[in-house]
């Protein structure tokens, strides 16, 4: 069963225009791909393809869509608000941020919505998760 199968993450969009020119600005990736309709836009990040659909539906859910595991938050954060990203502040019982940021024991986290409304998160993993990450980014290859 699933041997040939290919698993991707699905966003929804209102806008593709939007979505894509959101894509290429802030996240630096061109479609891979798409339907002939134009419905649909696919992009790779992080060895993950990932499927941008036009649906009324965008941006209706409040938890994380999609996450970005990196080994830098700093880095990433930074990058991601020279491109014009702003930052989700949560203060929450059991968790608050603090300028986007939310310590959870060792690892680090920050959510920011794309140009349609999904969240996403953006997590700097623990030590002890670290060798996880990496076996799962060597299945996945470079991105």
């Amino acid at each position: 069963m699933f041997e040939t199968i290919l698993a991707t993450a699905v966003l929804p969009a209102h806008d593709l225009d939007r979505a894509r020119q959101w894509w290429a600005q802030v996240l630096g990736r061109e479609p891979i791909g798409g339907e002939p309709e134009g419905e649909t836009l696919f992009y790779e990040i992080g060895g993950v393809p990932v499927m941008v659909y036009r649906t009324g539906f965008a941006g209706t859910a409040q938890n994380t869509a999609f996450n970005l595991l990196t080994d830098d938050l700093d880095r990433d954060m930074a990058a991601l608000r020279a491109a014009g990203v702003a930052f989700h502040e949560y203060d929450f019982p059991g968790l608050s941020t603090v300028d986007g940021v939310a310590e959870l024991g060792e690892e680090r986290a920050a959510w920011f919505s794309d140009s349609e409304g999904n969240i996403f998160s953006l997590s700097q993993p623990a030590e002890e998760s670290a060798a996880l990450v990496e076996r799962l980014r060597a299945r996945s290859g470079p991105s």
